[in-house]
């Protein structure tokens, strides 16, 4: 605890560190906001739902968080960050031609506007896992495999949180419009304490907070999704 304290007052000395530090909180609340909104959204309807604000609040937060990391030197931080953009914005095609207000154009250009970020993610993480490699060498050799053994616990959290948007993702091109199966909570529980336990272990708490603080939103979902399953069809929502 006298660690922690010890790096925040660090950081709010210089007002630099400061600045990165409130923009790391701020991508936190508005990305795990989402799951709030959700929970709200659930609530009201008794069932579970996902509101178009879920996917507006993912794609800027997970921005936000990108920046953050490579700030930080992040490997985990940036992988989380890096490629969920793409699964977001179709979603919000969907979502949009759904309301009829997409335009081909306005399609292409926000489409390509997305590839272009992702490729540059990519690219940012690469470099970041690069830099993790050289960095390590020169640490002992036990401190080096506990290192990468709580890196590798992340990139299991990682692997597990893209598993449950890909499904999500493939469930939503199926039925053609936005889309949430019921096995996306039963995932998210998992990978949250993966996520949690990793980022604890490298001492990276804004990363480490925001998985854990969304569990009870899960167990909420799946409690709606058992306890009403004749309402539950596909968990989806576009109010």
């Amino acid at each position: 605890m006298g660690d922690r304290l010890q790096r925040i007052q660090e950081a709010f000395s210089d007002p630099v560190h400061a600045a990165w530090f409130c923009l790391g909180v701020l991508g936190t609340l508005v990305f795990n906001s989402r799951f709030y909104v959700q929970w709200y959204a659930s609530e009201r309807e008794k069932r579970s739902v996902v509101p178009v604000a879920f996917w507006y609040l993912s794609s800027i937060g997970a921005l936000i968080l990108l920046v953050y990391a490579v700030h930080e030197q992040s490997p985990n931080g940036a992988l989380s960050f890096s490629l969920n953009s793409v699964i977001y914005s179709r979603n919000l095609v969907h979502i949009w031609r759904e309301k009829g207000t997409l335009t081909r154009t306005r399609s292409i250009a926000f489409q390509s506007l997305v590839a272009l970020v992702t490729g540059v993610a990519v690219a940012i993480v690469l470099l970041i896992w690069w830099r993790e490699i050289e960095h390590t060498r020169d640490k002992l050799p036990t401190d080096a495999v506990a290192n990468w053994m709580w890196i590798a616990v992340g990139v299991m959290g990682n692997l597990m949180f893209a598993a449950r948007f890909i499904i999500q993702w493939i469930a939503t091109e199926l039925n053609r419009k936005s889309t949430m199966p019921n096995i996306f909570w039963h995932i998210s529980v998992v990978a949250a304490f993966l996520q949690c336990a990793s980022f604890t272990a490298q001492r990276e708490w804004l990363y480490a907070l925001g998985p854990i603080i969304n569990v009870p939103v899960y167990m909420r979902n799946l409690w709606l999704i058992y306890r009403h399953p004749e309402r539950a069809q596909g968990a989806t929502g576009t109010a």
